[in-house]
């Protein structure tokens, strides 16, 4: 993983379970402190601030570099895995030709993601618990 990494502070919606279990997975991978977690539902969000308004942040995940630039969507998580030193995930990602699928993918997701959420959520948010769990034993 590359040290010249900028901090990136990723946007989360804390009520959707899906998204509580990619954020603890990735803070459990957060060795190098480049990420920071931010859910959009507590008052440690500012959208004046950030630039994004609450229903923007529903809409479309974002994160911010240590600069202040925005981005948005899949490229936030190819960010995220690099960061988090998950480099198959950063490639996968980040591959031109999987982009039209991730953004179809994603979208879908970001409107259905409290539909998605109660049906694969709690397994999701288990698992990543109990990994953690024996990653600290």
């Amino acid at each position: 993983m590359p040290a010249n990494l900028p901090k990136l502070t990723l946007f989360f919606d804390g009520a959707c379970p899906l998204c509580q279990a990619e954020i603890l997975f990735l803070s459990g991978r957060n060795q190098a402190n480049l990420l920071e977690f931010i859910d959009i539902n507590s008052d440690g969000y500012d959208p004046l601030k950030v630039g994004v308004s609450c229903e923007e942040a529903l809409d479309s995940m974002y994160g911010q570099y240590a600069d202040g630039s925005l981005i948005n969507g899949p490229a936030v998580f190819q960010e995220a895995y690099r960061r988090a030193n998950l480099p198959s995930l950063a490639w996968l990602f980040s591959r031109k030709t999987v982009q039209p699928v991730l953004q179809i993918g994603y979208r879908f997701f970001a409107k259905n993601r409290h539909a998605i959420s109660r049906v694969l959520g709690p397994g999701a948010l288990w698992l990543v618990k109990s990994r953690l769990s024996k990653a600290q034993s």
